[in-house]
């Protein structure tokens, strides 16, 4: 199981057993360099801990802890959890800023407690399998146990060719799950129970802060100056990615102008223009004068890197977009960074997604449906789409869609799913079979959490963004797991709790004043980010997909009959008919192209778990920490030695 995510800490790795329960971890280094291997325990050995992420504020919890009688034996954050758990229980939750997978173990009392960071960026998943828990950052760790069965979710097929992921705790496969962001597991022999202890704030206007514009904005710059900070602490050096957009030149700038004189960033570049945003990249940097380093991701290199994305991201993908991050996040580790800073999030509680500007024109022209004009407003969203004549129909005709259903909690969402699950059409019939009458949309509705039918129709697309696409998608597959990949953390200083709670209170036509996106945080940063970084439109994350596809011959082997039947996930005579219209054509339309990248990569995800255990692909570990409590052995603390 160590061996195979070894990627995720290669520095270390450390065992512990005991006749109830083995706990095993691969360490990358970031703070106490020389003396944080884990599992880590308390003071008398009944409490032991694994643990992936970072606690941001540990400084301040350990100076408590300390006052409070605790010893310590490290200088981790890892250990100062492990007291924090001591002193209150399952309570400690509230008082982590982080981001975190964890696992505690009483073995006084035979119990198991496992956590998962309030947003998700950290992932922890688990299984039950003939009366055993098995838990793991990564499914392949699983995976690589043969008495776990392997086998794709139907239903999770479903989910992800509508919602481009998996809903609450499901994965790519059946009986395999994963602990939802912000809920906590306990097991025990007699049960196991989840429970939520943090949720995304829904709040009503009532709730909404009643502030000056100018006070706002000096609390959202403190809490981000502050979430900047700490989240600056470690032994090693940190980097930045810069996109060219607002929100990493906000956060590049803050670690600039306040706590690092000689920062290194990071950028892609792409050879289509269309993709590329280098441009704007080299105006932040040269602006704010960072030691910059960049790749120019060329269509060839994201072919050859595609299985490798699919076998860490352990799912099906509707885009290329996570394959230019994971060859940015081997550059960054070939440089020598174990950690870089990012601008995931503000698009989400900032409103910066053209979602947020549809769901509201959309809302505003069903009072009058009738209207000529207010459909034109989507002309400020896709300018490009109405200076053609022959396109300027369509945009009205297509969002009109399921315009009457403005009282629907999955307003703002519904043209978008529905439009993804068009790519349902290349389901082979065995596999609609065993989906048969589930219904995405349904559970969706059910899962909303109490309070969310009295928001506005701006933030309910935030809370449904970033609940879904967020948490599951986008801090997974675009985020850890590929960066991950190559031994990097990635820190999001807009994902703090406390910004995102202070942000869920600030008004919404101040998050998003009449269709300008992300306003209030432009009134922070317009004295420090030039006015090309602040005016720009917003030019949203893409890579190019038939391109790639065609740059190479694998995508031929991969919609042989050979590899659809083995499958069976997937109707051959349409799958067909989609490869001879990019033969043809060497270009696709959006739907054709999502499902030409949906059925290439699930059936990667196929033969990678399925057909074949991901047990090849782990590498020898040999841990150099080993506490063996089991009856009859002899308790040792090896460090330095090696045990085989």
């Amino acid at each position: 199981m160590l061996g195979a995510q070894l990627h995720r800490g290669p520095d270390v790795s450390g065992i512990y057993m005991d006749d109830s329960l083995g706990l095993g971890h691969n360490r990358l280094s970031i703070i106490d360099l020389s003396d944080g291997a884990q599992p880590i325990h308390n003071e008398d050995k009944t409490l032991w801990i694994v643990f992936n992420g970072e606690i941001f504020n540990y400084l301040e919890l350990k100076r408590d802890l300390l006052k409070r009688g605790h010893r310590f034996y490290t200088a981790t954050d890892t250990e100062v959890i492990l007291h924090l758990f001591e002193e209150k229980g399952e309570n400690f939750l509230a008082d982590l800023n982080g981001q975190f997978a964890l696992g505690i173990w009483n073995n006084r009392k035979n119990k198991l407690f496992l956590a998962r960071d309030r947003l998700g960026i950290i992932p922890l998943h688990y299984c039950l399998h003939k009366g055993r828990l098995f838990f793991a950052s990564e499914i392949k760790a699983l995976m690589a146990l043969a008495e776990i069965p392997r086998q794709i979710d139907p239903v999770a097929m479903d989910q992800i060719f509508t919602f481009w992921t998996t809903l609450k705790e499901r994965t790519s496969f059946k009986d395999i799950f994963e602990i939802p962001p912000g809920n906590f597991l306990t097991a025990d022999s007699k049960a196991i129970s989840i429970k939520r202890y943090w949720q995304i704030p829904c709040i009503p206007r009532e709730g909404w802060l009643k502030w000056p514009e100018r006070q706002l904005c000096e609390k959202l710059e403190e809490l981000l100056v502050d979430s900047v900070r700490i989240r600056l602490r470690a032994d090693v050096k940190v980097g930045c990615y810069v996109s060219g957009g607002l929100d990493s030149s906000a956060v590049t700038a803050l670690v600039k102008r306040g706590f690092n004189n000689e920062l290194k960033t990071f950028a892609i570049r792409f050879e289509e223009d269309r993709f590329d945003e280098s441009p704007f990249q080299d105006i932040i940097a040269a602006h704010l004068q960072t030691d910059h380093a960049s790749f120019v991701a060329q269509n060839r290199d994201l072919l050859d890197s595609f299985s490798s994305v699919i076998l860490h991201c352990e799912k099906p993908l509707l885009r290329t977009s996570p394959v230019p991050l994971f060859l940015l996040s081997d550059l960054v580790h070939r440089e020598g960074y174990k950690v870089v800073l990012t601008g995931e999030g503000a698009d989400e509680i900032f409103c910066g997604y053209n979602i947020f500007k549809e769901a509201k024109i959309r809302a505003f022209w069903a009072k009058r449906p009738e209207s000529k004009s207010r459909p034109l407003l989507l002309a400020r969203l896709y300018p490009y789409v109405f200076q053609d004549e022959r396109l300027k129909g369509m945009l009205p005709a297509f969002f009109s869609k399921s315009m009457d259903r403005t009282s629907d909690p999955l307003y703002s969402h519904l043209v978008r799913w529905q439009n993804t699950a068009r790519i349902k059409f290349f389901f082979s019939e065995p596999l609609k079979d065993l989906i048969g009458s589930y219904n995405g949309y349904e559970e969706m509705r059910e899962g909303l959490t109490p309070g969310f039918e009295r928001l506005d129709v701006v933030s309910k697309a935030q809370y449904i963004e970033m609940s879904v696409f967020m948490s599951n998608y986008l801090l997974s597959s675009q985020g850890d797991r590929v960066a991950m990949a190559h031994s990097l953390e990635v820190r999001p200083p807009f994902l703090d709790h406390r910004l995102v709670e202070f942000a869920c209170r600030i008004p919404p036509g101040l998050r998003m004043l009449g269709l300008n996106e992300k306003y209030i945080l432009k009134q922070v940063f317009k004295k420090i980010l030039p006015e090309q970084i602040l005016k720009r439109p917003k030019q949203p994350y893409r890579a190019p997909i038939a391109p790639m596809v065609l740059s190479g011959v694998m995508w031929e082997d991969l919609l042989s009959d050979s590899s659809l039947d083995r499958a069976g996930l997937f109707n051959k005579i349409r799958v067909k008919s989609l490869a001879s219209k990019l033969r043809s054509s060497k270009k696709l339309s959006e739907i054709d192209s999502m499902a030409l990248i949906g059925i290439l990569s699930s059936l990667l995800v196929h033969d990678l778990f399925v057909s074949r255990p991901p047990s090849h692909c782990a590498k020898r570990v040999v841990p150099s920490l080993l506490f063996d409590r089991r009856s009859g052995a002899v308790d040792r603390w090896a460090k330095g030695d090696l045990y085989e």
